[in-house]
């Protein structure tokens, strides 16, 4: 079992930036790839960014690429995603979860934590 928390959400202006956390415990957090996703109100529940164990490789989706940097401290059992040149439609609930390989579609993930709120005005 693998328990994760995510923090750090809030409100920001367009153009702006916000750092999103992700703490872990239950298991050996360096084993597990980790990776960010997102659920708008009434949309589905999409990839953002997935990075491996050692943080050698990272992933994004196309929508995010160049404006957002996942990173990981295995020392502190945590998962960041840096947000910057945010947009309006960027708006959503943003969730980390756990895989074995970094994927990117809802289904290569595991457990999930409850999601912190990012919302970005226009």
């Amino acid at each position: 079992q693998v328990q994760l928390v995510e923090s750090g959400g809030g409100s920001v202006q367009a153009g702006g930036s916000l750092r999103v956390s992700c703490a872990a415990s239950g298991r050996t957090f360096r084993n597990y790839a980790m990776g960010w996703f997102r659920q708008a109100p009434g949309k589905v529940r999409e990839f953002v960014a997935s990075i491996s164990q050692s943080g050698g490789r990272t992933y994004y989706a196309e929508s995010v690429k160049g404006r957002f940097t996942i990173s990981r401290g295995n020392a502190k059992n945590t998962v960041y995603l840096q947000m910057n040149s945010l947009k309006p439609e960027d708006t959503a609930d943003y969730y980390c979860a756990v895989s074995i390989v970094p994927g990117t579609t809802v289904t290569d993930f595991g457990f999930w934590g409850q999601g912190t709120q990012v919302t970005v005005s226009s």
